[in-house]
């Protein structure tokens, strides 16, 4: 009973953490209702045009001054190890000039999740989904749509069983990005080996 009160609890708190910021859009913009959210879950960001990244400290404390760049979009967002899900990604689908997506490690990132990255088709260049979780080959196969693809890091994912395979399928649909995948127990030189073998 403890635990499962704690489990609602906790996800309570995530929907609370990643509810959608439409208040503060309405009286500050997108770009800067965006800012905050990123900054509200201990992630970080950099705007277009500017060098500097704007993150939370420690304690979770961050700089104000973000709020000195009205109308100015994202660029860059490091979303990492941080608790951002479907629904909290409603929050930064007015960012058009986002390139770069970090979500490495995020354990609310899963399929859904991926099928809603369709919105940043036009912009997003890099992104990494290492060691989130949630993410299975089914999910993977949403990300046909981010045609501008560079670079896809998809790095130790626990729920993905054949590393080989999933390269293979990932630089199918994206024959113009560099696939990032690390941390898996099989290369893909063995396994593609080991299916040839079978095949005989």
């Amino acid at each position: 009973m403890l635990l499962s009160w704690g489990s609602l609890q906790r996800r309570k708190m995530i929907q609370k953490r990643n509810a959608y910021y439409g208040y503060t859009q309405q009286i500050y913009g997108a770009d800067l209702a965006s800012a905050y959210y990123i900054l509200s879950l201990r992630g970080g960001f950099r705007y277009v045009g500017q060098s500097e990244w704007f993150r939370t400290d420690r304690r979770g404390k961050f700089n104000w001054k973000f709020l000195d760049h009205k109308e100015t979009p994202l660029e860059e967002v490091n979303m990492s190890y941080t608790v951002i899900n479907y629904g909290g990604l409603g929050n930064l689908e007015g960012q058009k000039s986002l390139r770069t997506l970090s979500l490495r490690g995020c354990p609310e990132v899963d399929d859904w999740f991926l099928a809603r990255l369709h919105v940043f088709q036009d912009s997003l260049e890099e992104l990494d989904i290492s060691h989130c979780p949630r993410i299975t080959t089914g999910g993977l196969a949403a990300l046909r749509n981010l045609k501008g693809l560079r670079r896809l890091d998809v790095s130790s994912l626990p729920g993905i069983s054949s590393s080989g395979l999933l390269v293979i399928l990932l630089e199918e649909m994206l024959p113009q990005c560099q696939v990032v995948a690390t941390g898996y127990d099989h290369s893909l030189r063995e396994e593609s080996g080991e299916e040839m073998k079978g095949s005989r």
